[in-house]
Parts: C-alpha cells; sequence; structure tokens
C-alpha cells in the first residue's frame, strides 16, 4: 500500500529543502498540509500534484517555485 501521508521530514527530504523552509510555506499557506493534534502531515497527493504541474507545463523550470519566498 503507498503512503497517503509523508511528514515534514519525508516531505522536505523528497523536495530537497530543509525543514524549516518547509515549515514556513506550510505556516503561511503556500504548501497543502493537514495539522494532525499539532503535527503537521503532507497529503502523498499534493506531492503528486507538484510532480505533474511541473511536468505538464515546460516553462516551469522549478516546480518548487509555488513555495514562493519560502524556497
Amino acid at each position: 500500500m503507498d503512503k497517503r501521508f509523508y511528514t515534514v521530514a519525508e516531505t522536505a527530504a523528497l523536495l530537497r529543502l530543509s525543514e524549516p523552509t518547509l515549515y514556513r510555506a506550510i505556516r503561511t499557506g503556500e504548501f497543502p498540509s493537514i495539522k494532525v493534534r499539532g503535527r503537521y502531515v503532507v497529503p502523498a497527493k499534493a506531492i503528486d500534484q507538484l510532480e505533474t504541474d511541473a511536468l505538464t507545463d515546460p516553462q516551469d523550470d522549478d516546480p518548487t517555485d509555488q513555495l514562493g519566498s519560502a524556497a
């Protein structure tokens, strides 16, 4: 069974971002997450969508640009 959610640490590693950068993006609403009992998790579908968007928009060189200044 595939993962449905990733920890912030796992997501940061997948996207090659630092955890603090990803936390900033999450807190400002620039990156989708769910807060469960004080802990953030990232839906696997959000990561899949980043990949899809990057592959379908040939002008977008950096799919993490949607993280804005947090990246």
